[in-house]
């Protein structure tokens, strides 16, 4: 394992995850609808802004969010995958503070979905 230290870990963990959510039962289907290679590089853009200062995000994800009949086992077998990702390929403080942010994001969308 290592540490998350530039866009090549994000592109690597994204892709990863994605993998992983486009097979499971509960949330797969909730991305069925998904361009695929139009929303990878938007996710490299957010965790690449948001780890590690890149500023390439331009988007409003809440919003993306909002017409999805989203339930609270959706975002936490979100988070349960996102988790399991990070901790399988990485290690150190980005890895610990990318699963924190994570929980924040699925804590602060359900929030505001009245979930």
């Amino acid at each position: 394992m290592k540490e998350i230290t530039d866009r090549n870990d994000i592109i690597l963990l994204v892709n990863t995850f994605y993998e992983k959510v486009k097979a499971d039962t509960l949330i797969g289907p909730v991305f069925a609808h998904v361009d695929w290679p139009k929303h990878l590089p938007v996710m490299y853009n957010f965790w690449s802004s948001m780890m590690l200062g890149e500023q390439s995000y331009q988007g409003n994800p809440f919003q993306k969010h909002m017409a999805l009949a989203l339930k609270a086992e959706h975002f936490t077998r979100w988070l349960t995958l996102f988790t399991e990702t990070i901790d399988e390929k990485f290690t150190g403080l980005r890895a610990d503070e990318i699963k924190t942010r994570a929980r924040s994001i699925a804590g602060v969308f359900q929030h505001k979905l009245g979930i």
